[in-house]
């Protein structure tokens, strides 16, 4: 299987090393820093492509001789790259956390006969899977609530926080409204809102705050009630929501010495050098879901429970591990045969498919991503 993996950054440089293991794969990428691919041609790439893909034109010309696509570029670019992969007749496993609902190319992934893989990462991606695994469990559902978040390992002043992804994607994340339901109807609330402490074993107390993670899900999953909450460390939410409402995430411009300016684009800027997490700083993910309904009559509740850390051995940050190799395993999922549906596939259908859901667990254990599972009931 020829593979292309579009974007590598941290996360598209985890996917790439992981894959060039697999003796199965040819694997390219592309990405616009020369030293990122030189690394990676090193280490075995088979092509490394120097481009911008913002033109569709000429990102067809690129994928076009491969037989899968990895999409892990930045999520404002999301939507249109998965499109034209699929105007090229190309499996797509993507990553990109866009704000246009993919679910909308279905019909164009059908009439290709393309599988594509959406929020293949670990929130959404993996926390999906586990939400639909539990409805397997159960007999009705009631409410399905979801924490997730990627922290430094040192909090550092003034943000206490520090990323893998692109600032502009935490911005979206921060302004986006956040979808959520309640007894069976879709509301929204801002991001940022309805703050709350939520405690951790070996961590201690995170917050946790509404953000729209739950995309998919509230279309396809049978849960009346669904929530999903980032996590951050106490304090962070607070300095971020006086910036939003100071106007500093703003996408209208604004006016100054005549010259018009995008406050959100200065702010990312800004931003960026100070949330960057740099290779060799630490880091983690936790996520925690309680998923509740009925069984047998009674009640009966399901929570998982991640905590992964920095892998001191590679270099990988947490957020890279857990993101990207979820996605690899969907990648050898597809390799295996164990997905052939076509059209626009959400990973909770993955969670509902017993043996494809077993065989990504399978890989994630073995790359030390553990999820600890607790079972609570009526007695």
């Amino acid at each position: 299987m020829k593979i292309i993996i579009l974007g590598l950054g941290l996360i598209g440089k985890a996917i790439a090393l992981d894959l060039l293991k697999d003796k199965r794969f040819e694997v390219s990428g592309v990405d616009m820093r020369k030293e990122v691919l030189q690394e990676l041609k090193d280490k075995g790439l088979v092509e490394a492509y120097e481009k911008d893909l913002c033109n569709s034109d000429e990102l067809k010309k690129v994928v076009k001789p491969y037989d899968l696509v990895v999409n892990a570029l930045p999520g404002n670019l999301g939507f249109r790259i998965l499109k034209a992969c699929i105007e090229e007749s190309k499996t797509v496993v993507d990553i990109t956390f866009s704000s246009e609902d993919p679910l909308k190319l279905d019909d164009l992934a059908k009439e290709k006969r393309v599988t594509a893989i959406i929020d293949a990462g670990v929130a959404p991606g993996l926390s999906n899977m586990l939400a639909a695994y539990a409805l397997t469990k159960m007999d009705k559902a009631h409410s399905l609530a979801i924490y997730v978040g990627g922290l430094p390992v040192v909090r550092t002043w003034p943000f206490e926080y520090k990323t893998v992804f692109s600032p502009s994607d935490v911005i979206e994340e921060y302004v986006r409204p956040a979808r959520y339901k309640e007894d069976g109807q879709i509301k929204i609330k801002p991001a940022l809102s309805e703050p709350e402490l939520v405690e951790f074993e070996d961590l201690g107390t995170l917050e946790a705050f509404y953000t729209d993670g739950l995309r998919t899900l509230l279309h396809t999953l049978p849960y009346p009630n669904m929530k999903e909450k980032t996590l951050r460390y106490p304090g962070h939410r607070e300095k971020m929501a006086i910036l939003k409402e100071a106007g500093f995430f703003d996408a209208q411009p604004v006016r100054i010495d005549g010259k018009e300016v995008i406050p959100r684009e200065v702010t990312t800027q800004i931003l960026f050098s100070r949330l960057k997490l740099r290779p060799g700083e630490e880091d983690l993910t936790v996520m925690r879901i309680i998923a509740e309904g009925e069984k047998n009559g009674r009640s009966f509740g399901l929570i998982f429970d991640l905590l992964d850390r920095f892998d001191q051995e590679t270099g990988i940050h947490s957020m890279a591990r857990t993101t990207g190799y979820t996605a690899t395993m969907i990648v050898r999922a597809l390799a295996e045969g164990l997905i052939e549906t076509k059209g626009i596939i959400a990973p909770e259908f993955l969670g509902l498919n017993e043996e494809c859901f077993a065989f990504i667990l399978q890989g994630l254990k073995e790359r030390k991503i553990r999820i600890k599972e607790q079972i609570y009931a009526d007695s």
